[in-house]
C-alpha cells in the first residue's frame, strides 16, 4: 500500500487534521458540481433519453462499495422476470473507453476497462462501453435490449434515468462526508435522499436502506483446471492481491474463512501483469475476480480467484425488484 493511499486514507475515514489544507480544493470542485447542474437545468447541457427504460447503479463516494456485484445481481433478476436487459458501462482503465463498443467475456480488459469484462462474464447480457453513455445505450438498444442498466452512472447526468440505486459501504460510510479531494463524497449527502434505493454493503441504521452481504464460498484457478470450497483453505497462508477500490474488504473476506493473509494492495484498476505476482515463494496467490480478468488464462495452478456474490434479505430483494418491475411496466405504457 502506497504512503499516497494510506495517507488518503487517514484523511477520508480517519479524519487526519492535514485533510483540512485540501478543503479549498474542495470547494472548486463544490462550485464546479454547481454549474454543472445549472447548465442542464437552464438547457445549455442537453439530457437525453434512451429508446429503453435506465436503471443507474451507483455510488456518491470515490472507492469501491460493491457496486458491480449489485449490477450483476440486478441484470440476472431482471432476466429471471422476462426482462432483456444490457449494461452500459464507462470502462475506465481501458484505451478504447473513449469509442463505443460491445463487450463479451473474451474481450481485452486492457481495451474496455476490467469491470466491463467482468460484467460480460457474470451478467451473461450484452454490455457496451463509452465514456459517452449515451452512445452506448443506443448501441444496446439497436442490439435488443428492453431495458439498460448504467453501471457507475449516478453522476453522468447525459443520459436520463427512470430509477438510481446507491450503494454505500456500510463499513466506511461517506468518511469524514466531505467533498472531493478533501473527502470521498462525489456529490454532497443530501442526493442520497433523491435516489430511488439505498443499498448498503454491510450492516446499517439508514432509514429506508436496504442492507446486503457480498459472500465468497469457493475459488477458482485462473487457468480453468479447478474450483475448490474455500473451507479446503482453511489454515493456510496466501498472498492476497487487490486492484479494488477497498483492498481491505477482500482481505477480511478471506480472513472470515480462517485463511491467513499476506496483503498486496494495487490502486483501483491498476494494470496487472504476471510480473506483479511474483513474491519468491510458493504460496497460493488469490486475487478478486475483477483483478483475474486483468491477467488472461496463463498461470500456474498456484493463482486463483474468488468469486463474490450478492446475498440479500428475501422480503427485502422481494420488494425492491417489484418496485424496480412495476417502475419499467409504467414506462413501456407511456
Amino acid at each position: 500500500m502506497s504512503a499516497t493511499y494510506r495517507w488518503i486514507h487517514r484523511v477520508w475515514y480517519e479524519d487526519a487534521a492535514s485533510g483540512w489544507l485540501l478543503l479549498p480544493l474542495s470547494g472548486v470542485y463544490w462550485l464546479l458540481l454547481k454549474l454543472r447542474a445549472l447548465l442542464y437545468r437552464s438547457g445549455v447541457r442537453r439530457s437525453h433519453k434512451a429508446h429503453a427504460p435506465v436503471i443507474v447503479v451507483g455510488n456518491i463516494t470515490a472507492g469501491g462499495t460493491g457496486k458491480t456485484p449489485t449490477v450483476i445481481w440486478l441484470v440476472n433478476e431482471l432476466r429471471i422476470r422476462g426482462f432483456k436487459p444490457g449494461i452500459v458501462s464507462r470502462g475506465y482503465g481501458g484505451s478504447k473507453s473513449g469509442t463505443s463498443m460491445r463487450v463479451d467475456i473474451d474481450s481485452d480488459a486492457a481495451l474496455v476497462g476490467d469491470e466491463p469484462v467482468l460484467l460480460a462474464r457474470r451478467g451473461q447480457c450484452p454490455v457496451a462501453v463509452d465514456a459517452d453513455r449515451v452512445q452506448a445505450a443506443a448501441m444496446l438498444v439497436d442490439d435488443g435490449v428492453d431495458v439498460i442498466v448504467a453501471d457507475d452512472g449516478l453522476q453522468h447526468l447525459r443520459l436520463q434515468r427512470d430509477f438510481e440505486i446507491c450503494v454505500i459501504d456500510g463499513e466506511r460510510g461517506l468518511g469524514n462526508g466531505r467533498l472531493l479531494p478533501a473527502g470521498p463524497l462525489r456529490e454532497s449527502a443530501d442526493r442520497l435522499d433523491r435516489v430511488d434505493q439505498v443499498l448498503v454493503n454491510g450492516a446499517t441504521d439508514r432509514a429506508s436502506a436496504v442492507a446486503f452481504e457480498l459472500q465468497a464460498s469457493e475459488a477458482s484457478r485462473l487457468n480453468g483446471s479447478l474450483v475448490r470450497r474455500l473451507g479446503g483453505f482453511k489454515d493456510t497462508t496466501v498472498h492476497a492481491v487487490a486492484g479494488i477500490g477497498n483492498p481491505k474488504r477482500f482481505f477480511d473476506l478471506l480472513r472470515s474463512n480462517s485463511i491467513q493473509v499476506i496483503e498486496h494492495s494495487f490502486p483501483d484498476h491498476a494494470k496487472l501483469t504476471p510480473a506483479d505476482l511474483q513474491f519468491g515463494d510458493e504460496f497460493d496467490v488469490f486475487m478478486t475476480e475483477k483483478d483475474a480478468v486483468k491477467l488472461g488464462r496463463k498461470l500456474s495452478d498456484k493463482h486463483w480467484f474468488i468469486p463474490v456474490d450478492l446475498i440479500m434479505d428475501t422480503a427485502s430483494s422481494t420488494a425492491l425488484i417489484e418496485q424496480i418491475e412495476a417502475r419499467l411496466r409504467k414506462c413501456g405504457e407511456q
